[in-house]
């Protein structure tokens, strides 16, 4: 993870991680089926990351532009109870999801790739993109990862954060 200073200090305090889909979850490509039905990939490393991080105590959301049926089969799996689909005003999904999960701004991570993400990424306590994100969000994000959207980045924001608790070596404790 490319860091500005104190970033590392910033991910100790999270306790509600949100992230967009399209693009960070998924690698951002659209795909149809002949039907019209919509596919999306989405990097099983990634998953066990979400899992490990809620399972520590952290809360996941996912607030997405787009409606997707397979967004909801995804979270479903993974256990994300907080999914908010077909908004583009996802600054104020996410105040009243602050305001249900009695947190405020300096507890959340928000992670997007493009311009509806960059209000949250902007008012957050600890703002993340990905390398293929939009210049502007790279401009305010606190933190940009190695990995791109849909190959890796979502994993690498869990560890990271995971680590910056203390709480990575009991996450990882199961599979030793």
């Amino acid at each position: 993870m490319e860091n500005k200073p104190q970033i590392d200090l910033l991910a100790a305090n999270i306790k509600l991680l949100v992230l967009d889909v399209d693009g960070i979850l998924s690698d951002g490509k659209l795909y149809f089926a002949n039907s019209g039905e919509e596919i999306k990939a989405f990097y099983t490393m990634d998953g066990l990351g979400l899992k490990m991080l809620m399972q520590a105590g952290i809360e996941v959301a996912l607030i997405t532009g787009r409606k997707s049926e397979i967004v909801e089969i995804r979270a479903s799996n993974l256990g994300i109870r907080h999914v908010f689909q077909g908004s583009d005003e996802k600054l104020d999904i996410l105040d009243a999801l602050l305001e249900k999960l009695d947190l405020d701004y300096a507890r959340v991570a928000y992670a997007g790739d493009d311009l509806p993400d960059l209000a949250c990424i902007k008012k957050v306590q600890l703002g993340i993109t990905v390398p293929n994100g939009h210049f502007l969000l790279k401009e305010s994000a606190d933190a940009v990862t190695t990995r791109e959207g849909g190959h890796g980045a979502v994993r690498e924001i869990c560890d990271w954060i995971l680590q910056a608790q203390g709480k990575f070596d009991d996450a990882v404790k199961p599979y030793l």
